[in-house]
């Protein structure tokens, strides 16, 4: 007679299975149970920028007040396509609940958004533009208007008249194509005004922007001009472009003698616009936009209606205005409320 396992066998057994089962694939990451803690993945353009650490202070606070787990990551530099799409397609394979993207190029990271939808996986677009609809919401900048204001700001301190450069940031990025466009169309209403230079690339880093800066103005040295340049006015679309043409005006002398106009506030450009190296800045608010964007991944996950477009906001800031306690706040987010630095 063959024996029958004993209940006792069979429930250990089963208990094994079930845990077994629960334990596989451990390098898929949780996405959060049916009804439980959601798991959004937030992805910037790069890490190393004081912008991306604003937006990560966002995304860490509607995570706390939004009950989701918020999992950052992204390339270290801005120019590194392949990284991010990696990072996409590896959240997809982890199955989070949620992704919120900066794409850094608007065509490169169509592909894998797309899939990302088609397996199940909603995107939230962040910072800047995407050459598709295939996401729940764009929580951005409205960065045409963002280089109108530049471009009306240096063509009023200019007094409408002058030569004027435009040192652009990277080919394929949306949101300063955007900048750089807006700032165009104010400077072009403006027949006074000449734009010596619009087809320089100052690169993802600081140190790509110190090198063309410095090759850009060598062309543009003029011994008889009070800044020693043979232009009036400068713009810059981002963080990188607007500290590299700094370092390089202040090592020639010429921070001050001349109108600049940059974009971002990373500390060191705030301490440049105090002490009068820089005339204005156009600052965004990132912490906001993290925000944001976690807040309308976790209503879309909720099944709550979401806006298509979201405009966070953009405020000129000048000498005049730093210390109001609205732009104060702007440019001196307090970050370590909510990263662990």
């Amino acid at each position: 007679m063959t024996r029958q396992p004993s209940r006792l066998w069979l429930w250990c057994a089963a208990a094994a299975l079930v845990s077994g089962l629960l334990g596989c694939d451990t390098d898929s990451g949780p996405a959060g149970p049916a009804g439980g803690r959601p798991v959004v993945a937030v992805i910037p353009k790069g890490t190393t920028h004081e912008f991306w650490k604003s937006v990560h202070a966002g995304a860490a606070k509607a995570g706390q007040e939004f009950n989701a787990e918020i999992i950052w990551q992204g390339p270290l530099k801005e120019d590194d396509r392949a990284s991010q799409i990696n990072t996409v397609e590896n959240f997809i394979t982890r199955r989070v609940s949620g992704i919120v993207l900066a794409p850094l190029d608007e065509t490169a990271l169509v592909a894998p958004v797309s899939s990302a939808v088609r397996s199940g996986t909603p995107v939230v677009i962040i910072d800047s533009g995407l050459k598709t609809e295939d996401y729940v919401s764009f929580v951005a900048t409205d960065n045409f208007k963002g280089g109108q204001m530049a471009g009306e700001r240096l063509a009023e301190s200019l007094g409408g008249k002058g030569r004027v450069v435009l040192l652009r940031y990277a080919v394929g990025s949306a949101s300063t194509d955007q900048r750089e466009a807006g700032f165009l169309d104010a400077i072009k209403r403006h027949p006074g005004i000449t734009v010596v230079s619009q087809n320089q690339y100052g690169g993802a880093t600081r140190e790509s922007a110190i090198r063309v800066s410095e090759n850009l103005l060598s062309t543009l040295r003029d011994p008889n001009s009070s800044s020693g340049l043979s232009v009036d006015g400068i713009f810059c679309p981002n963080e990188s472009t607007t500290f590299g043409m700094l370092k390089v005006l202040t090592d020639l002398g010429a921070a001050g003698k001349l109108k600049f106009v940059g974009f971002d506030a990373a500390p060191d450009l705030v301490s440049a616009l105090k002490e009068g190296r820089i005339d204005a800045l156009v600052v965004q608010n990132p912490f906001n936009m993290g925000y944001l964007g976690v807040k309308c991944m976790v209503q879309k996950l909720r099944g709550e209606d979401v806006p298509k477009r979201i405009d966070t906001g953009a405020t000129l800031v000048t000498q005049h205005n730093m210390t109001d306690p609205q732009v104060s706040e702007l440019l001196n987010p307090d970050l370590k409320k909510w990263l662990k630095e």
